[in-house]
């Protein structure tokens, strides 16, 4: 008789809220910004040679445990290659990535890998205030190196020195 009155405070307590909040949209809905940029040195790193891609598509994908997609939206660079999705449901028990879609930039299109998505977390149940999520920069590749990237990738490597 005890344990069914623990599970059903259980119930109406945690799980029941947990459920009602999960299913409505947030009156404050998470803001996701990140950048998209071209790799004009093809380094894999942002550099001072970089220049970030107006008109580049990113989407935002989340998946549940079951990596069944649950959630997906896409989003797109303005002038200074920064992007900002509004994302209205909280996605505490997924895993969710934003990733590259496309550059317009026609000599620079190939994804940098391991630098074409980034995880993100879409949660307010994570002790953080503010409702704006910051993803990392994702890059792809200019299709032949700048000139000026030996001399500048040169200098970085004597800098670690």
């Amino acid at each position: 008789m005890g344990s069914r009155v623990v599970l059903m405070v259980a119930l109406l307590c945690v799980v029941l809220p947990a459920l009602i909040d999960a299913g409505r949209p947030m009156s404050r809905p998470f803001r996701l910004q990140g950048r998209v940029y071209c790799d004009t040195c093809r380094a894999g790193f942002e550099t001072s040679a970089t220049t970030y891609i107006p008109r580049a598509k990113v989407r935002v994908e989340c998946k549940d445990k079951e990596q069944k997609l649950v959630y997906s939206k896409e989003g797109t660079t303005d002038a200074t290659g920064t992007y900002h999705i509004l994302v209205n449901e909280d996605h505490g028990e997924e895993t969710c990535d934003v990733m590259l879609v496309s550059s317009p930039m026609g000599d620079c299109m190939t994804a940098d890998p391991g630098r074409e998505r980034a995880r993100v977390v879409l949660t307010s149940h994570n002790g953080i205030v503010s409702n704006t999520r910051f993803a990392n920069a994702m890059g792809f590749m200019k299709d032949d190196i700048m000139s000026g990237c030996t001399t500048l990738l040169q200098s970085l490597m004597e800098e670690e020195d």
